[in-house]
């Protein structure tokens, strides 16, 4: 054999063995470190390095000492930034060997700028750790459940982006009958890295605000190139729109996370039904209500012998205007007649007089605001939209929780009907008995 090929050979040699199946190092590169780094919740120590690097083989030892040191404590990693290029380039590796320690913020990691040794290696790992520990408990960080990490402020839970991947596509998405928002993304594309909090925000509130009925997913197009061949993607993020026995279709809205709640709640509000208005019957009636969502609007109506059916029915119709014309909120819809729940009416500062009225209760807060103006199609949704967009005064409910609440039977849709009292026949009645004639 010629030295160049014995040369060659030993290369060869290097770039296989630098670590194997039965080092505790984790090999990483561009198919997996999505899913074993920037996913993870642990802490991870990686390695750049170049098999040509006589540093990098004389660290090799030593870091294969390290791993098996920290495994179930710290992950240890490396990654050959020589034949996987694009990864050192994402993480700015200029020289060889680079460490990283992949902490809270997967997608900011710190130089490692201790000794190369094992001991002093681990030494480094542990106060890595240390300092995430400490940042967790004073609430400073948190976990990575979604494809990537930023740098920004999230506003929202990863965990509600759904990482959708090859094998739950089609389960998930295509047979679920409901709307997704898929985004289909790259872990070094700078426009995806800038969507993600908006993106998690945006899943967290829609998860909310449409009882989960519309899903927002990601798809890592590096990773699972079937499915982002398959839907044409030709660039990054794309974000894409699946419904029910339809095409997909391209999201053609904006990229902040009000765009996008926006977005999504058109889309569920297309074929969602309206609310149901409920009589409040029974304490479950209005806790369940309350506590399901965001806001209950409460109307008390004036009792069935003031306004009889038709007038009743006149209220109702304009409150279900209002539940279908703000079906995005996602609000609670309640109703009782004036007189029948004495305590919730006191709460509220309702009571003896002024119906109709109607109050929205937050019952998180427990907090509510009073309708002001007219009990009308108008007045109403002034009345909301203030609510809305966080204008108009409100109070806390009395006594701070919710009232107790009498369990009654449920209007018949019937006009009322006056008592009925007991007939007195007068004519054996002596007046005189009961009045003194001198006093007449």
């Amino acid at each position: 054999m010629n030295v160049r090929a014995l040369l060659g050979c030993s290369l060869v040699f290097m770039v296989q063995g630098f670590y194997s199946a039965s080092d505790d190092v984790v090999e990483l590169n561009p198919s997996n470190f999505n899913r074993e780094v920037l996913q993870s919740d642990s802490l991870w120590l990686i390695e750049f390095y170049a098999p040509w690097c006589g540093h990098c083989q004389s660290l090799t030892a030593d870091w294969k000492k390290t791993a098996t040191a920290l495994k179930g404590i710290v992950k240890v990693g490396a990654v050959d930034a020589d034949q996987h290029n694009s990864l050192g380039g994402q993480y700015s590796v200029r020289g060889f060997p680079t460490i990283k320690i992949f902490g809270a913020n997967k997608n900011k990691p710190d130089d490692y700028q201790g000794g190369r040794n094992s001991q002093a290696i681990v030494d480094g790992a542990l106060n890595a750790l240390q300092t995430l520990v400490k940042d967790r408990m004073s609430g400073r960080s948190g976990g990575s459940d979604y494809s990537r990490q930023s740098g920004g402020g999230g506003g929202g839970s990863k965990k509600d982006v759904v990482e959708l991947t090859d094998d739950n596509f089609d389960r998930l998405v295509l047979n679920s009958g409901e709307v997704w928002l898929v985004e289909f993304f790259a872990p070094w594309c700078g426009h995806c890295k800038s969507l993600e909090p908006e993106w998690a925000a945006a899943a967290s509130a829609v998860k909310e605000q449409t009882k989960d009925k519309v899903h927002l997913g990601a798809v890592d197009a590096t990773v699972h190139q079937g499915l982002a061949s398959r839907y044409g993607i030709r660039g990054f993020p794309t974000i894409k729109i699946f419904k029910k026995g339809e095409e997909p279709e391209d999201y053609q809205g904006g990229r902040t996370r009000g765009d996008i709640i926006a977005g999504a709640l058109d889309l569920f509000s297309d074929n969602a039904a309206p609310p149901e208005l409920l009589e409040i019957l029974n304490a479950d009636v209005l806790k369940k209500t309350c506590d399901d969502y965001q806001l209950c609007v409460i109307a008390v109506l004036p009792h069935i012998l003031d306004t009889g059916a038709a007038g009743r029915n006149g209220y109702l119709e304009v409150m279900m205007k209002m539940a279908e014309k703000y079906k995005k909120k996602m609000w609670g819809w309640l109703w009782t007649e004036a007189g029948v729940q004495m305590e919730l009416e006191a709460s509220l500062g309702i009571g003896g007089f002024g119906y109709p009225a109607m109050a929205a209760i937050n019952a998180r807060k427990m907090k509510f605001a009073l309708l002001k103006g007219s009990f009308s199609e108008t007045g109403i949704h002034e009345f909301l939209r203030d609510l809305s967009v966080g204008r108009g005064s409100t109070a806390t409910v009395g006594g701070g929780a919710l009232p107790n609440i009498n369990s009654v039977e449920a209007w018949d849709g019937k006009d009322g009907e006056l008592p009925v009292e007991d007939d007195y026949d007068l004519s054996d009645v002596d007046l005189d008995d009961i009045f003194d004639k001198d006093e007449l």
